[in-house]
């Protein structure tokens, strides 16, 4: 399905139209900031709860739904077709990576803020489970589509020790307070964001950590990366198949102007 035709989330018929960033409905007039990518997949043993909550009824055109045999195939397949602005749901966090890959393809500078409790920082010889949802950031890192200066892992608190060990080798950066340092000079940002690096109370994630951050903590977070520099796309993944997950993934696309 070409990315320049999307279905209407009211309409419920390809009637949805990219103009620039977003899309427009011919049908009923409603204009949207993203083009919604579904990617059901969950790369790991157990995932399926995460693959029924990626078809959540998030309110935005639905540009594609990827489902491919390979992660390879699934992130190709992401970054050949790519909307301008793109908003995925995964899924696991190997969603993101095509959409991360695509958009550095078109951009000098991309920075990406990537929310998780865990590190998605382990390699197959690094990682207890063998899980590939634990390794989508490390793969982007390895592979040169982002610079370990133009990335911040924000929300984690439950690393591997390697992770540990990688983090601190590349001077990978954690802390909010240098979430701007990140963005300045960057022609725009990714934001994925792995409801898990919220608290359990405040949203239903797949593998929940205690503590974590609140939703208006997130938002506040959110708010900063919009002030700073462009949203060039945003992506949820590792949620709970519930619907009232809708309605706090719904306001941090607002935030972010999507």
């Amino acid at each position: 399905m070409s990315r320049l035709r999307a279905r209407c989330p009211d309409c419920h018929t390809y009637t949805a139209v990219a103009l620039g960033p977003g899309y427009e409905c011919h049908a009923c007039g409603r204009e949207f900031g993203a083009g919604l990518v579904r990617v059901p997949r969950a790369w790991g043993e157990g995932g399926e709860a995460m693959e029924e909550a990626a078809r959540l009824p998030l309110p935005y055109p639905e540009a594609t739904v990827v489902e491919e045999g390979s992660l390879g195939e699934q992130n190709l397949s992401i970054a050949s077709d790519l909307p301008e602005r793109p908003l995925v749901l995964g899924g696991c966090c190997c969603a993101h990576i095509g959409a991360v890959e695509g958009l550095a393809a078109r951009n000098d500078r991309l920075a990406l803020v990537w929310f998780d409790a865990h590190g998605d920082l382990n390699t197959p010889e690094s990682s207890p489970s063998g899980n590939l949802w634990g390794m989508p950031l490390r793969m982007l890192l390895d592979s040169g589509a982002v610079e370990p200066l133009d990335v911040i892992l924000l929300g984690s608190r439950n690393l591997d020790p390697p992770e540990r060990e990688y983090v601190a080798s590349i001077g990978l950066r954690t802390d909010a307070s240098e979430l701007e340092a990140v963005l300045d000079g960057a022609d725009g940002v990714y934001v994925a964001l792995d409801v898990d690096s919220l608290d359990p109370a405040e949203i239903s994630a797949f593998m929940p950590e205690p503590g974590g951050l609140t939703v208006a903590e997130v938002e506040s977070l959110l708010a900063r990366v919009r002030e700073r520099t462009e949203v060039l796309g945003a992506g949820f993944s590792a949620l709970a198949a519930e619907p009232a997950n809708v309605e706090p993934l719904t306001r941090f696309c607002s935030v972010l102007g999507l």
